[in-house]
């Protein structure tokens, strides 16, 4: 979109020029409206959606940024961008839902346990153990509709992605890759360390709300 193009245009037609790109903000499509929050993200998600600005059409949280999609039409109201100026609350004040998710840990559910236990320095069940013993929170979904990336991880379990993504990962599969966790909600291929499996359903188009989990949802394991 050029200045000189749409001069006579009402300002509201050009959020653009209303809120322009600056240090830690940029315009990358005409509605879309990319944060960076770094540490912060779920902290600004739940401020940006707990004012409900009409003027936006959906915030996604990613690593480390967030995207605003403005609706159609309408520009960036002085409410909006005060808020964008204002340092996120970092004492979350969201009722964040708590998931309880039953787990199958090693053996063929979870082929790269061994391993990963290995590298920690633990036995297989002081491996499991710390990591259902940890919280974890919903940083934000993507990959594949419905996966989590779960923050929380404790370090000593972090491990890299696997060198060689495996053609097919089942369904439910609980995985590691660096510092999060993930839930696979479909199968497919996938190269992060699989170290268990969940009969939960992730994803399910037909629901009013087809994902199991939002960004700020708690989630804590029980190894079966």
């Amino acid at each position: 979109m050029h200045k000189h193009e749409q001069a006579d245009r009402p300002a509201m037609d050009l959020p653009q020029e209303r809120i322009p790109d600056c240090t830690g903000r940029r315009w990358v499509t005409d509605r879309g409206l990319r944060l960076e929050t770094g540490s912060h993200t779920l902290a600004r998600y739940e401020l940006l959606v707990s004012r409900n600005f009409p003027e936006i059409e959906s915030i996604i949280p990613a690593d480390d940024s967030i995207l605003l999609v403005l609706r159609s039409g309408v520009g960036i109201s002085a409410g909006l961008r005060a808020a964008l100026e204002m340092p996120p609350d970092l004492r979350s004040k969201t009722a964040n839902r708590l998931h309880r998710v039953v787990v199958r840990y090693g053996g063929k559910a979870g082929p790269d346990l061994a391993a990963l236990a290995e590298r920690a320095g633990l036995r297989q069940q002081d491996w499991i153990a710390q990591h259902a013993a940890a919280e974890y929170r919903v940083a934000f979904l993507g990959f594949q509709p419905g996966f989590p990336y779960l923050a929380g991880l404790p370090e000593k379990l972090r491990a890299p992605r696997r060198d060689e993504p495996r053609v097919r990962v089942p369904a439910g599969s609980l995985a590691i890759g660096g510092s999060y966790a993930g839930i696979y909600p479909k199968s497919g291929p996938g190269g992060w360390q699989i170290v268990g499996a969940t009969e939960a359903v992730l994803f399910d188009p037909r629901q009013t709300s087809p994902a199991l989990f939002a960004p700020g949802d708690r989630v804590r394991f029980e190894a079966r």
